[in-house]
Parts: structure tokens; C-alpha cells; sequence
């Protein structure tokens, strides 16, 4: 493990509020997603979101036995987590259907390693990755001024040429570029940070390299821009859900 990821295991251990709020964050709208999918429509999304809380509550009692030795990701684990507590609902509404009690399952040793209930598909390791560039985006945009992020965006999301964005912003062509330049180093950091902190094997690791994020600077904000678009529709996705209890 990485100095950053060590770190975060500890923090989570510690029980430091910041670091499951990250989590929440980073990770719930993933979750959510996965669990609607399972659900497949018998699951609402008030319960699905009480889900989710219930998944980071598990993964709090658990997180002491955690062992990324045993060869599981952190986000395979966080998945077996989630369908344990899906299990755990599913059967409380069989129970309250029969009229009987009903015992939870033990949240046992099988969510520590490799487990054959559980397989992670790569669509799935695909939207966490895109979860962790999406936190150093924000993150990103949090520490930058608003003018720095504001020239990336126009130039990177939305396409603008040069001088279009010096146009609107009222500034000359050579700042646009040193706005530029300085906000995709600052995301290129923030970005190495992101998948530090929530990579727990070699295999995660290798992640942004496959995802064109370590290449050249053209490479680098294509593949930043289509997390972006791609995050931001499953979070909007996630968000018009809420509303709707």
C-alpha cells in the first residue's frame, strides 16, 4: 500500500468523520447505482440511499479486519458489503412476508478476501475508477481560483478554442495558456493523490496509466473530460433519485 492509502486505513479506523464523509462522497453514488441495478425496481430510493449508510456502517465495524494482503480490492470488498446488506433487506421483507422472525446474516470472514458470491465486474471497477478522478477534479477546482478552473473547463469540457476563451474572459491568449497549464498540473497532482489514497493493490495502481491519464497533455485531458462527463451524469442521475422522496 501507498504512504496515502495507509494513511486513509487509519483514519477510517480512527473513526475520523471526515474520512467516511469522503467516503460517502467519493464512493455513494456508486453504490446507489449498484444497488438500483440489484434492486432491479423492487428497492426505492429512499431505502437504497438508508442502504448505502448502512454499507459505510458495516464497513466501519469491519474495517479493523480489513487485509488487502489477501488479494481483494478495497472496492470489491466495499461491493460484497453492499450486497451483504442488500441480502440482509431483501430477507427482512421474506420474513416480514411469512410473519416470522428474522436473524441477520453474519457479516463474516468471506468479505476479507477473494470471494466466489461475489464477483465485481469490470464495468463496476470502471465507475470507481471514475470515482476517484472525479474527487480529484473537485478537489482540483476547490483549490484552484475560479478563473484558473474556469479556462479548463471552457477549453477542455466544452471545447473552446483559445481564443474564444480569452474572448470571454476578458484576458489574452498566452494567460488562457498559463491558466491552463497550471490547472492540469494541479489536477495531474490531485489525481495521483485520489488514486493513491483509494488504491489498495497493483492492479488498481495500474489504473490511470491504462486510462490515458499519465500520457501526453492531449491524452490526459481527453481522458479527464470523459470521466468528467461520465461521473456527472451518474451523479445528476443519483441526485434527481434523491428528490424523489
Amino acid at each position: 500500500m501507498t504512504p496515502l492509502t495507509t494513511s486513509f486505513i487509519k483514519r477510517l479506523r480512527d473513526q475520523d468523520q471526515a474520512a467516511w464523509y469522503e467516503l460517502w462522497e467519493t464512493f455513494g453514488p456508486v453504490i446507489r447505482a449498484q444497488l438500483a441495478r440489484w434492486g432491479r425496481g423492487q428497492v426505492g430510493a429512499e431505502t437504497i440511499r438508508d442502504l448505502t449508510q448502512e454499507t459505510l456502517a458495516a464497513l466501519s465495524g469491519a474495517i479493523d479486519r480489513y487485509d488487502p494482503s489477501r488479494g481483494a480490492r478495497f472496492s470489491t470488498w466495499l461491493l460484497s458489503i453492499a450486497k451483504h446488506t442488500l441480502g440482509d433487506e431483501m430477507d427482512r421483507r421474506m420474513a416480514q412476508k411469512r410473519g416470522s422472525g428474522r436473524r441477520p446474516a453474519a457479516l463474516d470472514e468471506q468479505f476479507m478476501g477473494r470471494s466466489n458470491a461475489i464477483q465485481a465486474d469490470e464495468a463496476y471497477h470502471q465507475s470507481v475508477f471514475r470515482a476517484k478522478v472525479y474527487a480529484a477534479i473537485r478537489r482540483a477546482e476547490s483549490e484552484s481560483d475560479f478563473m484558473g478552473f474556469s479556462v479548463y473547463r471552457m477549453r477542455v469540457f466544452d471545447g473552446l478554442q483559445g481564443k474564444q476563451v480569452a474572448e470571454q474572459l476578458g484576458i489574452s491568449e498566452p494567460t488562457v495558456t498559463r491558466h491552463l497549464q497550471r490547472l492540469r498540473e494541479l489536477l495531474r497532482a490531485r489525481v495521483r493523490d485520489s488514486i493513491a489514497t483509494y488504491s489498495f493493490t497493483a492492479e488498481e495502481l495500474s489504473e490511470a496509466e491504462k486510462a490515458g491519464l499519465v500520457g501526453d497533455d492531449q491524452m490526459f485531458d481527453e481522458a479527464i473530460a470523459e470521466i468528467y462527463f461520465i461521473q456527472s451524469r451518474l451523479r445528476s442521475a443519483d441526485e434527481s433519485a434523491g428528490e424523489d422522496y
